[in-house]
């Protein structure tokens, strides 16, 4: 029985239909052939008119043979939406606030290219080394520059803006280079909570640089921009060259920081420059210091990457030696990889270019990468472990002769089609990677050039080989586990668990392969594998890879420190383009334990608001709705959603506009924008947006009468939207509150229903309750924001509960602040008498991430003697309110609730794979599925080793 004769008789397994049919399946498609048909049908029709049925016949058999196009193209192509077939592309960004410089468009112009890039669903990269470093002269406005990572911050909020109004979540890559003088602030830029969130960052190093961490030498730090005038007092001086050179630095100390970093926050990652361009084909137009989020692709400004993978599985004869010597066909895998470098050539013609500068880059250079997937599994069909030297000399030759084949393909393309118009032949073939192509490619490059500047990439396969591969290993990782239980939560809120299989490990027991005992030893999984024989794989392919190659290499968390440096200098000495490792970390977060619901939550008598007790005292309590209150996650947006915006208003305090969208006809997000918005209205339409997501109408209600009566700042005049009269409003947060509403009106959700609420029901007491002469119990802090000039007293009211704990119910403060920041503390005090803690703590952990641009600020760690950066006061509330229900034995240090009450959420038990085949669940960041922090980075995606969820590559 051969490959194919075995492929057919699988049947689709629960899970990969499920993706297949939420990410991939447009319209009435419900089957891979189907979405198959659409691609093959929308490429094809890049051809000439007579030849399209016939290709239209070749890209379908391809794509059943093993072809699998990245998954953009999967989604979008031949179909209504104007998203591009492009996953990912690199933006340049010069040191000018708006005007170009050296032909890179200011910071904010560049801000604005990445929003419509990512608004049409492709991610993004960055090098922003050209922003002078924070202290350098600005001559034009006499002042000192913030550097680069006060910009990143702003490209982080835009990112997570334009998630807000999309489906698919914002990826991008920062890169700064090693010589930058605010490295150190970069390299440690995401230790801070909340900090970057939406972006992976990455150092590019020079040869010159790892030498010097060799040698034990100094390294300066140089830019172009001059420093200010105390930088120069500090010995600051300008080269012969011109570049100034602000300091200079041990090379060991900047390495070990770098190298600490990575290791307690797997970031950032590590790109070798030189490498990169010595390797790369077109040396001679262009300098690759960026890479896109995921890190396959190194490119220039505007440049993309056209990507699909092969599923080497598919070309396994005979697997495991069951019913004949295994081997492969390579005359078979060379077929298909010339029809999909034509498919992926067709795509940078059918593709909707989000930039017209994306549209020229490709057109002159027509870069593609095609990739494999399935690797691991392939090396066990073919009874190879896949840390062995055979399994490595096997992964070399699939690699090189997709690549061989590719530019042979792509050769036939310019004999027909013309060469890529950037291609000059004696300089092209004296590249690095050029130089080892056999000679007769090498004959056939120089006599009729070649269509595509690049041909190969190895990129992160998560999802494409789940739907369309049958869950074969990812890219040319080994397979992460046998077999486990994903549960997936459903567009109904509901929850079902799917028995998820390795492709390899069931297709072995479908052959009769004994899988009960012990399995053979050539089955070995990722976590089996040495650090040093993850790494050993990348350099035994990457020779045949002319982009870049995405692995993760994941070592144990008591991996010694010493041993994790000497992979990355290793990784720079067996000449690789660059390394990303992921260990386990506490320093991030912990596995937590679900605990069961616990005894019935207190429900208060009637406080009258004259009751004078300072403990309020609650006496009476109520059975807990198990599972009425779902935990608010982002509704999933395939097709976008509707927004209105209001018109601008302004107040004393800015002018802004109001955002809501709606899904389904009923709302569930608000955002302001404006060029000069007041100071802490975007949070209380954070908070507002994640009440929304309850889907509870009179919760909602509640929170906005809360909001409309808020008073702070000085009263004005907005037009009604309903009459069009001027009114009177006592707050910008009044302001908010009356157009939210307005927009809930016109979507027919009526106020005043007296619809069953969950939230409502779930309240210690409806009414803030009120103190008497004799006080109650509470907390104090003082806040202070040098930066933003906010200087207050925080305040947290408390009560006693039934068993004796104490329960903070109200939260305000006194001073100077963002006069809107009264009604977060309103909408606050509120989520606090939510019964059941987790509701505050979901809250209080979506502010921590709140970033307010050039808010940033140093400040005490509540509990600690160390001081960290906030990225905003919002942030540093929620981090000290986290603290004081610390302190009160609710909640941990991460914002986590210490007991489970199951109002808010129940988690169900698992249950479990057999040990024996199933990987324990890792430390890592929280799943968006299962609430547990268990996600890792497997194979350059988000996986968690929990519940199976597979979330954003890059």
């Amino acid at each position: 029985m051969n490959r194919v004769d075995v492929f057919s008789g699988l049947e689709t397994q629960s899970i990969s239909a499920e993706v297949l049919r939420e990410k991939y399946a447009k319209g009435g498609e419900t089957s891979i052939v189907e979405i198959q048909q659409r691609v093959a049908r929308a490429l094809a029709a890049v051809e000439k008119p007579k030849q399209r049925a016939r290709y239209r016949a070749l890209f379908l058999d391809a794509q059943q043979r093993g072809f699998i196009p990245a998954g953009r193209i999967n989604s979008a192509a031949g179909t209504d939406l104007a998203a591009t077939l492009i996953n990912c592309f690199v933006q340049p960004v010069g040191d000018s606030v708006s005007a170009p410089v050296d032909g890179r468009p200011g910071i904010y112009d560049a801000l604005q290219k990445a929003a419509e890039t990512m608004r049409r669903g492709g991610g993004v990269g960055y090098n922003f080394s050209h922003i002078r470093p924070a202290g350098a002269l600005v001559k034009g406005t006499a002042s000192k520059a913030s550097g680069p990572v006060s910009y990143m911050r702003v490209f982080d909020r835009s990112c997570e803006t334009v998630e807000s109004a999309g489906s698919r979540r914002g990826a991008q890559m920062g890169v700064l280079d090693v010589g930058h003088p605010d490295i150190e602030a970069f390299i440690e830029a995401k230790q801070t909570a909340g900090e970057l969130t939406n972006f992976n960052v990455s150092v590019s190093v020079t040869d010159a640089f790892m030498r010097a961490v060799e040698h034990d030498t100094a390294f300066p730090l140089t830019h172009a921009a001059e420093p200010g005038d105390d930088l120069k007092a500090a010995g600051a001086h300008q080269r012969e060259d011109g570049l100034w050179v602000y300091r200079e630095i041990r090379a060991r100390d900047l390495w070990d920081r770098i190298m600490q970093s990575t290791y307690d926050y797997a970031e950032p990652g590590v790109l070798f420059h030189d490498r990169i361009n010595a390797e790369n084909n077109l040396h001679y137009l262009e300098t690759l210091d960026a890479t896109n989020p995921c890190g396959e692709q190194p490119l220039p400004g505007y440049g993309c990457c056209c990507l699909g993978s092969i599923d080497l599985t598919r070309f396994v004869r005979h697997p495991f030696g069951l019913q004949g010597e295994p081997s492969v066909d390579w005359a078979g895998l060379a077929e298909v990889v010339a029809v999909a470098v034509r498919m992926l050539d067709n795509v940078l013609d059918a593709t909707v270019w989000p930039l017209p500068e994306q549209a020229a880059e490709a057109a002159h250079k027509r870069r593609v990468g095609l990739g494999v997937t399935g690797l691991g599994d392939a090396l066990v069909m073919l009874r190879l472990a896949y840390d062995s030297e055979p399994a490595r000399e096997m992964a070399a030759r699939f690699a090189r002769e997709v690549a061989h084949a590719a530019y042979r393909a792509s050769v036939e393309l310019a004999r027909e089609r013309g060469p890529f118009p950037g291609f000059q032949a004696e300089a092209y073939l004296d590249s690095g990677f050029a130089r080892r192509l056999p000679e007769d490619i090498r004959a056939a490059i120089a006599a009729h050039g070649i269509r595509n500047s690049h041909l190969t990439s190895i990129a992160p396969t998560g999802t494409i080989s789940l739907a369309f591969a049958d869950n074969a290993s990812n890219g040319i990782e080994p397979p992460f586990s046998w077999t486990y239980t994903r549960t997936k939560r459903m567009a109904d809120g509901g929850k079902q668990d799917y028995v998820v299989e390795d492709h390899a490990y069931r297709l072995y027991r479908l052959m009769g392969g004994d899988v009960s005992g012990e399995l053979p030893p050539y089955f070995r999984t990722a976590l089996e594998i040495s650090a040093r024989d993850h790494a050993l794989m990348v350099a035994a392919v990457k020779d045949h890879v002319d982009a870049a190659i995405s692995k993760t290499v994941n070592v144990a968390a008591d991996y010694p420190y010493e041993d994790f440096k000497d992979l990355y200098m290793q990784a720079w000495k067996l000449g690789l383009k660059g390394i990303t490792t992921y260990r386990p970390s506490g320093k991030r977060a912990a596995v937590l334990s679900v605990a069961p619901a616990a005894e019935a939550p207190a429900q208060p008598e009637a406080i009258s608001l004259s009751e004078a007790d300072r403990r309020l005292v609650l006496k009476r309590v109520i059975e807990p709705v198990l599972n009425s209150l779902r935990w608010p996650n982002r509704p999933r947006l395939p097709r976008g959603a509707s927004c209105w915006a209001s018109d601008a208003i302004e107040s004393p305090e800015g002018s802004f506009v109001v955002f809501v969208s709606d899904l389904q006809n009923r709302p569930f997000e608000v955002w302001v924008n404006g060029a000069r918005p007041p100071r802490g209205l975007g949070s209380v339409a954070k908070m507002l947006s994640l009440d929304m997501y309850t889907d509870d109408f009179p919760w909602l209600s509640r929170k906005l009468e809360v909001l409309a009566g808020t008073n702070g700042g000085t009263a004005f005049q907005v037009l009604d939207p309903e009459t069009g009269e001027p009114v009177w409003v006592p707050s910008t947060v009044a302001a908010l509150a009356r157009l939210v509403a307005f927009r809930h009106r016109t979507l027919g959700i009526d106020r005043s229903a007296k619809s069953k609420s969950a939230m409502m029901e779930a309240l210690i007491a409806p009414r803030e309750p009120k103190t008497g002469p004799d006080g109650t119990m509470g907390w104090i802090c003082d806040v202070l924001n040098p930066v933003t000039g906010d200087d207050f007293v925080l305040m947290v009211k408390e009560l006693r509960m039934p068993d004796g704990s104490t329960r903070p119910y109200s939260v305000w403060g006194a001073g100077k602040f963002p006069r809107a920041f009264e009604g977060l503390f309103k909408l606050l005090s509120l989520d606090m008498r939510i019964v059941d803690p987790a509701w505050i703590a979901m809250k209080l952990r979506k502010l921590m991430k709140y970033a307010e641009p050039q808010g940033d600020f140093l400040a005490r760690v509540p509990g600690t003697d160390k001081s960290s950066s906030f990225p905003s006061t919002e942030a540093y509330i929620a981090r000290l309110l986290i603290h004081r229900y610390t302190m009160l034995g609710i909640l941990d240090e991460q914002g986590e609730p210490v007991e489970q009450m199951g109002v808010v959420q129940a988690e169900a038990a698992v249950d479990a794979a057999p040990a024996a085949r199933q990987a324990p669940p890792a430390h890592g960041t929280e799943c968006p599925e299962c609430h547990l922090h268990s996600v890792i980075k497997k194979d350059g995606c988000q996986f968690c080793t929990h519940c199976g969820y597979t979330g954003a590559c890059g």
